[in-house]
């Protein structure tokens, strides 16, 4: 088909059906050209819980544009595609559909439960596959790879087993952030902080002698039956004749111990405090100096246990209910203090995090983040932040980092390869030799995976061809709310096991909000998902919105209207191609060298100015400000190319210079090829429709331009007085409401030699643009009287009024309108003039009045000096 023969309307549905399996089946995206130079980028792997939403439109589409524009440049460009495990989310997915049958995970057991969740991943792989189809990715896929495949899992037990080795794994006792409906422990970036309402409950605990008792403020009441002591500050001298001295703790019989100890703050609440080892990190630290006892007093699953008594099985919050109740009526309630806290919920489940006292496993962190900060020191060594700002947030977070616990209380995930034989702890890659050997229930943080990605999809720890080539990655596009999940764990992992760093720039991007700036969410409802967007505009629209929206590291409103106006773009390019397309046809044109010895000034004058946006546009995507390149290029193709360029060429196919009408389509053929290409990297499905029309290759193996010196001509912006004489005109006619039907007469004095030869050279531009029955080019002396004077950057222009409007009857108007406003102004003299209305008006009518008066006077201004024009 040809150029010509594109639909009169943009149909995104027609342009966008079967193209992308097309491109996969040529293998456009497949990499590994030994003779080109390598460039690499693997993809931020989506977990298999549920389709792609705007923010991943918004990372895999920079990752696109990226990608595309290297293999364009003539890079060995590979994009590596793969996905996620996602223990956590994925696990309670698939619980969920098990729970509406009535089964349970232990119903089924480890091995069955797991066959469940491989089918949920080979169900929701393809639905992702599907998606990324649809968005357009060029990703290999001959290079696919799953966070649980066979050679992850071999580089997750070899990173485990060294780093045990080396003693930068450990197992112990800590307090943990557990999730109780999960029933997993979270590490501390998985908790998301929310300000809630909550309370300050004063609670007196009876001294065992029966005199009085201390009051302590807590905002966790149901945790006190954990407790093994009172504690206050050895110099606070409120309390020093209780130290050593028993209460008990309410509506029990158990007698804890009131302590010393200089971590409490006198100033807090009442100056004492309650001791929980179990379930309080600080208490915990606490118990370890005062070597005292932990007793849990919770369930995994948030209910209470045998030490809350009465209260056992209850579950937390319905338990701090009943015993604040139960406080109140023995008088051991004090008072409720309303306050409001942060207080931490899973970011997975939403539920608020219970601390715990836990057996888990642990990455000793101190070493490793030192590693990182010291690398960040050597530009050879460093990763580049873009925006620069992250990387004091990224240093900041590693100096204050605190140890990592990497065990989840999850089936579906990479089993923690440490096996038990009473007292005996083995840590292998394989199961250990003799009986009796358990190996241990728990799986890995699924980061902890995710944070061997850039490497172990490469073959590591096997020394591949592909690791060797393409390691470290060229680019990392991520967003900038996981840094401190991902981007710091890829950075110590990578550099403890290779010695480099896993990526050399890390690009980051905003989070989506709606119009109103609220982050978008499933429980608001104000978002949608890929498809919902692509249905409607086309994915090329939503990609190229969502990309040119913001700057690196900035938040993106997402607005239906602004996806639309992309569309409206899109269909302009459309047009134009088609309108090109039929040119091409009326004129016979086939493929031709431009001819540079009959190139008139408004083709040198497009030429070069796509020179210069060529160098611009690139500039800017060198450095990822791609909403900045978009406005270089759109500005060219809608006000330069579209506008003029297109618009202009008009006369000469309208003409009879057959030389001349070849020359104008290679033009164009140059200009367009050129702004498809540069296009491409963001709307890569309507681009390469319409570069097929009349190239034989597909755009995604085309060239990517460059500046071509020839086409660069001085002083070529000189014909930019035609447009300036055509856009006044146009803005004179629209303002004074004379139609173009209508002749004028028109005189340009033209400032210097040079513009009023440039306007005589091309005068036949105006003669097609201007409707004017008299046009005068002077050099001096233009006479102003009765005329319509436009003062423009290298010319003035002046149109007799007579030839815009009917002057006789304009004057009478305005003599109307004289006539009108004077009689206001009197009236309006007259009220503000008497004294019995100023005494008696309200203030905010005599104010109106005097508004009202001012308004007239200002319209009269203007009508008197319009006549004075006459």
């Amino acid at each position: 088909m040809k150029l010509k023969d594109l639909p009169t309307r943009y149909d995104f549905n027609q342009v966008e059906s079967g193209k992308y399996q097309e491109w996969v089946k040529n293998g456009f995206f497949t990499s590994g050209d030994m003779s080109k130079k390598p460039y690499a980028m693997v993809i931020p792997p989506p977990n298999i819980t549920g389709k792609l939403h705007l923010g991943h439109v918004l990372n895999n589409t920079i990752q696109d544009i990226i990608i595309r524009r290297k293999r364009m440049q003539g890079y060995d460009a590979l994009w590596l595609p793969g996905m996620d495990h996602a223990s956590i989310a994925t696990q309670a997915k698939v619980e969920e559909n098990l729970r509406k049958q009535g089964i349970s995970r232990y119903d089924l057991g480890r091995e069955e439960f797991l066959k469940v969740c491989w089918k949920w991943k080979e169900d929701h792989e393809n639905m992702i596959h599907q998606q990324w189809a649809r968005l357009g990715l060029s990703l290999d896929y001959t290079r696919e790879r799953f966070t649980l495949d066979e050679g992850l899992s071999d580089a997750v037990l070899e990173v485990f087993v060294r780093m045990y080795q080396d003693g930068l794994i450990y197992r112990g006792e800590r307090i943990i952030n557990w999730d109780v409906q999960s029933r997993t422990a979270l590490s501390n970036i998985e908790v998301e902080y929310k300000e809630i309402e909550g309370a300050l409950y004063y609670i007196k605990y009876p001294f065992v002698d029966g005199n009085d008792g201390l009051v302590i403020a807590t905002t966790r009441p149901e945790t006190m039956f954990g407790d093994v002591a009172l504690m206050v500050h050895p110099k606070d001298s409120r309390y020093q004749q209780y130290i050593g001295k028993k209460v008990y703790i309410p509506t029990t019989e158990r007698a804890i111990e009131v302590i010393a100890d200089e971590y409490v703050d006198m100033e807090f609440g009442t100056g004492v405090v309650k001791v929980t080892p179990a379930h309080d990190p600080n208490d915990f630290e606490v118990g370890l100096r005062h070597k005292l006892p932990r007793p849990l007093c919770m369930n995994e699953d948030g209910t209470m246990n045998e030490l809350a008594g009465r209260y056992q099985g209850q579950e937390r919050f319905e338990c701090r209910k009943n015993l604040v109740r139960d406080l109140q009526e023995k008088g051991l309630l004090i008072k409720i203090e309303k306050i409001v806290h942060a207080v931490g919920h899973s970011e997975r489940t939403g539920v608020v995090v219970e601390p715990r006292l836990s057996l888990q496993w642990f990455v000793k962190m101190e070493p490793l983040a030192k590693k990182v900060i010291e690398a960040q020191k050597n530009p050879e060594t460093k990763i580049s932040f873009i925006p620069a700002r992250f990387e004091k947030i990224f240093i900041n977070w590693l100096e204050n980092i605190q140890d990592w616990c990497i065990s989840r209380q999850l089936w579906w995930g990479h089993r923690i390869p440490a096996w038990y034989r009473g007292d005996e702890v083995y840590v292998g890659k394989t199961a250990p030799e003799g009986e009796g050997w358990i190996q241990d229930e728990d799986a890995l943080d699924t980061w902890f995976s995710s944070a061997l990605w850039p490497f172990s999809t490469f073959g590591w720890p096997n020394e591949t061809v592909d690791l060797a080539r393409y390691f470290p990655t060229d680019c990392l596009v991520t967003g900038y709310d996981i840094i401190f999940f991902w981007v710091a764990r890829m950075a110590f992992q990578s550099l403890y096991f290779t010695g480099k760093r896993p990526f050399k720039e890390v690009i980051l991007h905003g989070i989506i909000r709606d119009e109103l700036g609220r982050k978008v969410s499933k429980s608001l409802g104000n978002g949608k998902d890929m498809d919902e967007a692509a249905d409607e505009f086309g994915i090329d629209a939503v990609r190229y919105f969502i990309t040119t929206a913001s700057s690196p590291g900035q938040d993106v409103r997402y607005s239906d209207e602004k996806v639309q106006a992309a569309w409206n773009y899109i269909n302009k390019i459309w047009n134009i191609s088609r309108y090109i397309g039929l040119n091409f046809e009326q004129v016979g044109y086939t493929r031709k060298d431009i001819n540079k010895e009959i190139l008139n000034d408004v083709d040198k004058w497009i030429l070069t100015r796509l020179n210069q946006v060529i160098k611009q546009y690139d500039e800017y995507l060198d450095k990822y400000e791609f909403n900045e390149a978009s406005k270089v290029l759109y500005k060219f193709v809608w006000d330069d190319f579209a506008s003029w360029y297109v618009e202009l060429t008009k006369i000469v196919f309208s003409g009879t210079d057959e030389q001349q009408k070849e020359n104008t389509c290679a033009v164009l053929d140059y200009c367009l090829r050129t702004i498809l290409k540069l296009l491409h990297p963001f709307i890569p499905f309507v681009t390469d429709e319409i570069y097929r029309r009349f190239n034989e290759e597909s755009i995604i193996i085309s060239s990517w331009p460059t500046i071509n010196e020839e086409f660069t001509y001085p002083n070529s912006e000189k014909i930019e007085v035609i447009f300036d004489i055509i856009s006044s005109v146009r803005n004179i006619r629209q303002e004074n409401n004379v139609p173009n039907s209508r002749k004028i007469t028109l005189e340009i004095l033209a400032r210097d030699e040079e513009v009023y030869q440039t306007i005589n050279e091309n005068i036949f531009y105006l003669n097609r643009f201007i409707n004017y029955d008299k046009l005068e080019i002077l050099k001096d002396d233009l006479q102003t009287e009765n005329k319509l004077v436009k003062v423009l950057e290298q010319v003035t222009i002046a149109i007799p009024l007579a030839t815009l409007v009917d002057i006789e009857e304009e004057k009478k108007k305005l003599l109307t309108k004289k006539e009108e406003l004077e009689n206001e102004i009197l009236r309006c003299d007259r009220m503000l003039n008497n004294p019995n209305f100023l005494a008696k008006a309200p203030e905010a009518k005599i104010n109106e009045e005097r508004m009202k008066r001012a308004n007239y006077q200002e319209q009269l201004d203007e009508v008197l000096r319009l006549l004075r024009n006459f």
